[in-house]
């Protein structure tokens, strides 16, 4: 059953999520992009099925082909649940 959709639950989520792909956590800011954080579109596509998984949210490729910061990616999670 998907979590409840908080943007609080998201951001933890996201945030665990990138982490696991090198970046150091306390570096995982909302403002951060991708690019700061050296996360790549492969890394991008794992966190968006961690994201379907975990909250039922689907992103498509379109969806998040134009997100650059971490803090854009938890809106739109939190904006489709």
């Amino acid at each position: 059953m998907p979590v409840a959709v908080t943007p609080e639950a998201v951001e933890e989520k996201v945030v665990e999520t990138l982490a696991t792909f090198g970046p150091d956590r306390a570096e995982i800011k909302r403002d951060a992009t991708f690019d700061q954080l050296d996360i790549d579109s492969l890394d991008i596509v794992e966190l968006a099925q961690v994201i379907e998984e975990e909250f039922g949210v689907v992103l498509k490729g379109d969806d998040v082909k134009d997100i650059k910061t971490v803090g854009q990616a938890i809106d739109l999670v939190v904006s489709r649940a």
